[in-house]
């Protein structure tokens, strides 16, 4: 009954046979496999253009050479204060730019603004040789408050970006449950709304160790590969990887794995909004819900079995749920009911 992370759970059964299937006969290595060939000729049917793809096995590493190849050493990447980019990758987006400067901009719900994003640009005082010169700006598609950016938000920030001829990342850990959430064509809230580059995620949603960063440009791309080899990200048995890959985008096999994750959050959220003295911080838009309970509901919840995280930095009573391709209703149901009678027992 573990809700601390959708990492904690295992892989899905398709991704972990056709890791299997992989492993029968020789391929060629780093990369010159016919899997790998086949996911980037997948992912541009999923994006409805061609894209030029790179599997990688993390999405520090994604994120961290993604943004490389778009911010020089002297840049700036501007992003909200809660992004995975700011808080989480022990300055390996600095490091993979040669000592870019990530730049926090303030907004409700994990997400930043346009008009935000205007108000810094306007002032980042560009050509001026003191100051780190504005680069790039990256997006968490879904936030780390568990929202979702709409194709309108997306795009509203992608035209202030190109105005200051700025780069647009997007940073897809959970983008996934963020397309689920939205029903919309991924085509719709990535290069068609603006999007340079994708950090593509599939371990939070079934994968083993499997992400990929998506060029929707060229040019862009080309300098990719060998920031990913000199960074030690290129794997020689790549068909591994790329296996995952492959298998998670077969038959929307991605899309079935973060609908369910997202259903069992919205249903795990609608009992929880029963509970006496409950408050929800953000809307539920993906797969997490922050919500703070009563301090005894929480003491109780622990007891019962149940695993989550207080989360740092807020009123005490505050937690993050994660649910996961792999969640499983009954807990859910009991979680809930479980939290109802400790409310009722107070």
């Amino acid at each position: 009954m573990n809700f601390c992370s959708d990492n904690v759970a295992g892989i899905a059964p398709e991704i972990l046979e056709a890791i299997g299937k992989a492993n029968a006969g020789t391929q060629p290595s780093y990369g010159a496999d016919e899997i790998t060939a086949r996911v980037e000729k997948r992912l541009c049917e999923v994006f409805e253009r061609e894209v030029w793809a790179f599997p990688v096995v993390t999405g520090t590493s994604a994120n961290a050479l993604a943004l490389s190849t778009l911010t020089p050493p002297y840049g700036a990447v501007y992003c909200h204060p809660e992004a995975h980019v700011m808080v989480d990758e022990c300055g390996a987006p600095e490091l993979y730019t040669g000592g870019a400067k990530i730049v926090p901009i303030d907004g409700e719900g994990g997400k930043i603004t346009a008009k935000a994003v205007a108000l810094t640009l306007d002032n980042a005082r560009a050509g001026d040789v003191h100051h780190v010169q504005p680069a790039a700006v990256s997006l968490t598609q879904a936030s780390e408050c568990g929202t979702a950016y709409t194709v309108s938000e997306v795009g509203a920030i992608s035209e202030v970006t190109k105005k200051h001829r700025l780069k647009l990342h997007m940073d897809g850990a959970r983008f996934a449950n963020a397309v689920a959430h939205l029903k919309v064509r991924p085509a719709d809230i990535t290069w068609k709304a603006g999007v340079d580059v994708l950090s593509f995620g599939a371990t939070k949603n079934g994968a083993l160790a499997a992400e990929a960063v998506v060029f929707f440009d060229k040019e862009l791309a080309a300098s990719f590969g060998f920031r990913r080899k000199r960074a030690g990200h290129l794997i020689s048995k790549m068909r591994f990887i790329s296996a995952q890959l492959d298998a998670y985008l077969t038959g929307d096999l991605w899309m079935k794995l973060a609908g369910h994750a997202n259903t069992q959050a919205q249903k795990l959220v609608g009992g929880l909004r029963q509970v006496a003295g409950v408050h929800l911080l953000y809307p539920v838009e993906a797969n997490e819900i922050f919500i703070r309970l009563p301090l005894e509901t929480v003491a109780g919840l622990r007891d019962a079995g149940f695993q989550f995280y207080d989360w740092p930095g807020a009123a005490p009573g505050t937690i993050r749920l994660v649910t996961s391709f792999a969640t499983r209703a009954e807990d859910v149901d009991a979680f809930i009911a479980t939290a109802q009678s400790l409310a009722k027992a107070a």
